[in-house]
């Protein structure tokens, strides 16, 4: 594993943290979600909303940040399961969870994995959720190893009017 430390992400993350998941959605959604929407993401506007909703005061979700030698090179978001997940008071959901593209693979996001976990079970959270795109074997493969497995749910994404199935994974804290 790469020498990183993870901490609580904070407002002077956002553009690297937004660097990050563009990034990771053009490298990890190339081949799945139609490259007309993946070329359309920009830094700035990732970075715009990301400001805007962290200074959300109603905002219940916690963002972790994995540091290493250059600044952050992962970021998980978790929190209250949204619709699509029953169990509420005891759920967590996985909102996202990405690496910088060059350092996938080294241990990193399962790093952030098990700090947003180690978070949830603090918090009284028995069972997280996610969603993942059914055709990211990657992904599957990653939370699979991770100790998820698919719990039969499913909902669509459409993106530039391609709609692609996610698949709700699950695992016991």
């Amino acid at each position: 594993m790469v020498r990183v430390r993870v901490r609580e992400m904070d407002e002077a993350d956002i553009e690297a943290v937004s660097a990050i998941r563009v990034r990771g959605w053009q490298a990890a959604y190339a081949g799945i979600v139609p490259q007309s929407y993946l070329d359309a993401m920009t830094v700035e506007e990732d970075t715009d909303r990301r400001r805007q909703w962290f200074n959300h005061t109603g905002r219940e979700s916690r963002d972790l940040v994995a540091v290493g030698d250059r600044g952050p090179v992962g970021w998980v978001c978790f929190g209250p399961p949204r619709g699509g997940i029953p169990g509420a008071g005891r759920v967590g959901e996985v909102y996202a969870l990405y690496v910088a593209p060059d350092r996938i693979g080294t241990g990193i996001g399962r790093g952030l994995l098990d700090a947003a976990h180690a978070a949830m079970k603090g918090q009284g959270v028995e069972t997280s959720a996610l969603w993942v795109l059914r055709d990211n074997l990657r992904a599957r493969r990653f939370y699979e190893r991770a100790g998820y497995g698919a719990d039969g749910g499913t909902q669509d994404d459409v993106y530039d009017d391609v709609t692609l199935a996610e698949l709700r994974y699950r695992r016991v804290l």
